[in-house]
Order: structure tokens, then sequence, then C-alpha cells
């Protein structure tokens, strides 16, 4: 912490009443109508240290309204000119996927393989947020997650670690800025701290299992990145851990979030979460919630008012000390003085351009649509007359998925109007959810290309919202079996937050785009695609299984001492004997418009030292790819390394770099790969970070299934 803001930091607390200080520690949220008065005057008392811009546990899937700067303004005038020690509110608001431009859902981000666009469209992001007055916002969710029956996967990075950091980094990066003091900075939030998306069964809020093993390496590496790329904030998580609540654990939320990780920030509870202590069994009453809840490091507690209403009698019983509560308000009142509120509490709203932000969008949702499937029907020519049939014909407010609280349906063009606008007349365009099937079959007969358009709502998708059956519905499957009676080329577009299972889909189909709920330029994106002004090029960043009744179904899972290990093709039969339990479409996997072969794979030396390695040495890893076909593409060189033998069970496979990169038709690039101390490595139990002498096998190619691989000694 620079000197100057430590001194201003500690000169306030010194200054400052026991009430004030909890009030720092204090995140109401928004007040309604029949309270106003009444917040204004606790907010003159000095008991507001944060606002929560909405109202409701679940905002993302409840209409919010739009945000009244001028009210948010009067209240922060109230905070700098009025309370006692005149500290600025921090305003925080769920700006999960876009603002006012809504872009993909992050885990269709996920697929998009592309950092550096990310933090671009989070650039976007928090330049529209600031201007209403946004200081903070609760992304990016960082919870590993392998069961999509979960409904906050779409929240996530999906099921690997390392696409989960490389993701933190674009995220914190674009929300932040070069300087996050400046006006169009917003601070991040990593979160949920730690394991919730491995809420049992998918069920949210559920407990969870996690050994510290995979704790340290799959469930924090994300949260690693995040804060070492400099997020300023966590959010702790609902769950338990093997029975201890991580809001009441110092385990989790001190001696491995700030004494492992390093996070140096301030901790804000999740909604509620302090006073559910109770309902989880290990506090009696309120008071203890707030006790344990501030001794385990969690500094701010958000919307229950649980601090502020039992944090004095826990100082005069002495269950909580004055100096417990003084570096929490430190950690909190730095973050502020960092991010400039105190220079710059206002807003000044100003109109913006969205142009180049819409623009951004659509790019993003491109890059993000994955092609699974097609037999020779993509991209659809211009001059052939296309039916398009299915309930996302038509669909604006699915299209920008869950925890869009800032976009708007009526601003976002359906898929017909956007097909519509490359082939005029020749698009015939119905929805089977509103009219009957004669319609339908003459829609089909009159066509020489036929797409589908299919989905699961936004509203399935979300905060407390599990489905136990991951698929569509019953009656967009039956459309899909009535288009292929026909014989005509088909195309699913799925427009899904979730992986579904594919199985009875996919086979039915002659192309499949996988296109997500990809926010205001979705349609746009996808019509792209369909007539071929663009090339697909997403990956996949979870595993798409055959049936729900294999979930769990992850790509980095350890080897069994059996021949079994079905993920990999290996003798299958023997895990279900009645289900092929191989992923139908595996993580990584993704189609374009032509084909790329790999070739000449190998590294510059075949053995490294240890030694080496810690002192920074790296060995380079090569490949050439050649595009096969007749058209530019882009392809994702993905490059995964299996610890053969070692002290204890690794993955399969493991991803540990890649590179996406446009090809010419004809031509071949050489992708290298620098890999050393930080890829070869793995924690143990305990945290402490290890490279062990053995064999390591580099696999290279087009997703995990990949055959393609050499390999190296450390020694």
């Amino acid at each position: 912490m620079p000197d100057k803001i430590k001194s201003r930091v500690d000169t306030l607390i010194s200054n400052m009443s026991l009430r004030a200080k909890i009030g720092q520690l204090n995140q109401p949220e928004t007040p309604t109508e029949n309270n106003i008065e009444e917040f204004k005057e606790a907010v003159r008392r000095g008991e507001v240290g944060s606002i929560l811009m909405s109202v409701g546990a679940t905002a993302g899937n409840d209409a919010q309204g739009e945000i009244n700067v001028d009210f948010y303004n009067e209240l922060q005038k109230i905070a700098v000119e009025e309370s006692p020690d005149g500290i600025p509110i921090l305003f925080g608001r769920d700006v999960i996927h876009g603002h006012r431009t809504v872009f993909p859902i992050p885990l269709a981000m996920a697929a998009s393989f592309n950092p550096e666009l990310i933090k671009k469209c989070y650039r976007d992001t928090a330049i529209e947020a600031t201007n209403d007055g946004v200081h903070w916002t609760f992304t990016p969710m960082l919870d590993l997650c392998r069961d999509p029956r979960w409904g906050r996967i779409i929240e996530g990075t999906g099921e690997d670690p390392y696409i989960g950091a490389r993701i933190a980094e674009a995220v914190v990066a674009g929300l932040q800025g070069d300087d996050v003091s400046n006006k169009d900075s917003m601070l991040a939030c990593a979160k949920h701290f730690i394991g919730y998306g491995a809420s049992e069964g998918g069920r949210d809020y559920h407990r969870t299992e996690i050994s510290d093993y995979s704790l340290y390496n799959y469930y924090l590496p994300a949260f690693r990145a995040a804060i070492k790329s400099g997020a300023m904030t966590v959010m702790s998580s609902f769950n338990d851990i093997s029975g201890q609540p991580i809001t009441s654990s110092r385990k989790y939320l001190t001696d491995i979030l700030r004494n492992n990780l390093g996070f140096d920030g301030f901790v804000v509870s999740d909604y509620d979460a302090v006073i559910q202590l109770i309902k989880q069994g290990v506090a009696e009453n309120s008071e203890e919630c707030a006790s344990m809840a501030l001794n385990a490091g969690l500094d701010m507690d958000m919307h229950d008012g649980c601090y502020m209403d039992n944090l004095e009698k826990a100082v005069n019983s002495g269950a909580v000390s004055v100096d417990v509560i003084d570096e929490a308000v430190r950690r909190i009142l730095t973050v502020k003085m960092k991010a400039g509120l105190f220079e710059h509490p206002y807003t000044k709203k100003i109109k913006l351009n969205r142009t180049e932000h819409l623009k951004d969008a659509r790019e993003m949702a491109g890059e993000s649509i994955v092609l699974l499937k097609n037999n020779d029907v993509l991209p659809i020519n211009k001059s052939a007359k296309v039916g398009l049939i299915g309930p996302f014909s038509h669909e604006r407010r699915s299209l920008l998925g869950s925890w869009t609280i800032d976009g708007k349906a009526d601003e976002t063009p359906t898929l017909a109007e956007r097909m519509r606008e490359v082939i005029g007349g020749n698009l015939n365009c119905i929805s089977s959810s509103t009219l009957g099937w004669n319609s339908v079959n003459k829609n089909i007969a009159a066509a020489d290309v036929v797409v589908l358009a299919l989905g699961e709502s936004w509203s399935a998708t979300g905060e407390s919202r599990a489905v136990s059956d991951i698929t569509i519905s019953s009656e967009q499957k039956e459309l899909i079996k009535k288009a292929k009676t026909y014989g005509k080329k088909t195309v699913g577009v799925l427009f899904c937050g979730r992986p579904i299972a594919i199985e009875e889909i996919a086979e039915d189909l002659d192309a499949v785009l996988y296109a997500w709920h990809t926010g205001s330029e979705a349609a746009g994106a996808v019509s792209d695609i369909l007539f071929g002004d663009v090339q697909p090029c997403g990956r996949l960043p979870v595993t798409l299984p055959r049936k729900a009744t294999h979930i769990p179904l992850y790509y980095n899972v350890t080897s069994s001492g059996r021949p079994v290990n079905c993920y990999y093709g290996e003798n299958p039969g023997n895990c279900y004997i009645d289900s092929m339990p191989t992923p139908y479409y595996p993580f990584g996997y993704g189609l374009t418009y032509t084909t790329f072969k790999y070739s000449d794979i190998k590294t510059d030396i075949s053995k490294i030292a240890v030694s080496e390695l810690k002192a920074g040495k790296k060995l380079r890893v090569s490949v050439n790819v050649t595009n096969k076909g007749t058209v530019s593409g882009k392809e994702t060189v993905q490059l995964y390394i299996r610890d053969v033998c070692a002290s204890i069970m690794r993955p399969i496979r493991e991803l540990k770099a890649f590179k996406k990169i446009r090809i010419a038709p004809g031509k071949a690039e050489n992708v290298t790969f620098d890999i050393g101390y930080e890829e070869l490595g793995f924690f143990d139990d305990k945290g402490n970070y290890i490279v062990e002498n053995g064999k390591v096998e580099l696999y290279i190619g087009e997703n995990c299934l990949t055959g393609k691989k050499t390999s190296i000694e450390i020694v």
C-alpha cells in the first residue's frame, strides 16, 4: 500500500466511532419508496459503506429497472457532506456480461478462447456501467463447474482451471483498466470463494465435498490469477466444504485466500450469507453469525444487516476485538482510495456512442459460437430458399441470457430479422410454438435448407435455476424429427445457456451451431456464420455429454487403475453396460469451414532439470499447422500435458497453453509454445507447488482427444 494512502486510512480510522466503523462493513440494497427517508438517515449517520444497486437475492432473474444516477448522487452527497467522516459510498451492481450492450454469457465467452477480445469487451462494459454510477461489479465468476444442471454454470468459465485463469486475468484487466482510479474503470470482484460450482447434484446453494488437493489444483488457479492481476475484492460463497461453511471459515478466507494466495483486498459476503449460518447449523443467533464471519476474515456483510445489528454487542462481549474491525475497515477504505472514490465520488453522466461496443459484441458472439457438425450444408448459399422454424426464430430476451440487468430485449434483433437482412424474400419464417404443424410442413416443403432455431429460455438458467434434465424440450425434438422426414438439409441452431445432453438431437441434423445466449448481437453473429460472412471458430470450454445421466463428465480426469478411461474411449462398454459414456463432443472441440492438418510436433530439448525450470528456463514445443481447405480459417491450437508417473495421481490430460491463429488456405504456420516451471508442476494438499522428476507427455491438437504427442524427461 502506498504510504500516502496508508496514512490517510490510518487518520480516518483513528477518528471514527465504533458505529461508523461498522457502517463501513455494511452493504444494504437499494432502498424502496417505503424506506427512502430512513435509509438517508442511516447514510447521514455513516452506517452505509456500500450499496447494492439492486433489490432481491436473485437480481439476475428479476427485473430491476434502470439506474437513477441522480438518486445515487444524492445519497453520495449525503455521505460525503453530512456523515461524520465524509467517506463516500461504494456502489456495486451485478454487471456480469455487459451493461446496456450485452455480451455473450461468460461460459460462451470462454468458448472464444480469445482473452484479448474478452478484455476488450469488459473494457466496453466498464465504460458503460461507470457512466451509470457503478463503481464495483460482482464478476468475474470463477467457479469451476462439472455439473451443467447447476444454473450458474452460465456465469463461469467451464470445467478447466487454465482457461479460468486466463479469463480471470482478461476480465480484471478489462474492468479495472490501466488505472483503477480512472472514472471509466470499475472494481472487479472474483467470486465465489470457493467451491460453489461443485454444489452437490447441481442443486444451487447445496453442500460440497472438495479435497484440499483438488481445491489447489482445480478450484483455486483462477482466483490466484485474478488476485495476481489486481482484483481488489473477492466475494465469499454460500456453500460449505465438507461441513465447514465458507462464510465462517478462517481456513478458507484467511489461511488460504490471504496467506496462500496473497490477497490483500476486502472480502464481501454473498447475499444474506452471514445470517444463513444459523440455518447451516453452526451459529445459534445473529450475534454469533456476525462474530464468526468477521473473525474468519469476511469484511463486508451484504444485505442482511448482521454486522450492523450485532458487532457492537460482539465487541462489548469480547467475541470480536476492535482491532479485527479496524483491519476490515482498513481494507475497505484502502480499496475505496485506490479506486479514486474520494477524488471523484459523483457521476456526471454523458451520452455514449455504443457503435463500437455493438461491433465488439458481434465479434465476441461470432467467436463464441461453436460449429459442432457440418455435413456439407454450411455456409448456406445466399440464393437458397431458407425455412426458419422454431421457438427462437423471433426470440429476443433469451438471446441476452440470464444476469442481464441493464440490457434491453426490445433493442435486440431476432434471428429472423438478421437473416432477412441477408437473403430478403428467400427467407420464410414461422415459429412452431405459435403455428400448427400444417404451417411447419409447408415451410419445410418449400425450402432448400431448413434452419431450426431451438434452445432453452434464459429464465431456466442463472441463480436458483438448477434443472434435472439438461436437454431441450420434447416439442423441439419432435420438430427436428419432423424436419428430417422431408430429407431436406437441416441446420440446428441451439441457443442455450448451459451445456445440454445432445444425444437424439445432433444425429438428426445435418449441421449444428451451438449459439449459446450470446447477447445483443447474437442473431447477427449467427446469421454471419450461417451465410459464410464469418468463419465459425468457437471451441467448447465444457464437455457436451450424450446423456444427462453421464454427469459429471469432464476431460481432466485421473486414470482408473482398470482399462476403463471411458472419456478417452478405453473400453467404454465397461463404464455403463446400457449406454455409451464417451463425450458426444469433447472439451476443446469445434469445427470451421476449412480443415487443418497437424504435423512435425517436436521440442527443442528432450531433457530438462528441475533446477533449470526453477531458474526460469523453458522448453519450446512446436507444431506445423496447415490449412488444407479453400478458405481462410481460425484454428485454436491446444497444448495438453500428462505427468505420466507422479507422487500423486495426475490428470490424463491438462490444458496448459493455447493459441488462436488465422491461417490462409493452403498455407502452414509453425506454432510454438514455451513451457516452464509454472506449467509442469502441481500443488500438494498443503498448497505447496511441486515439479517432480519423470516423463511428461505433450499433446498438441484440435481438442483434448488429440493423439498427436511428443514427450520430455524432467531430471
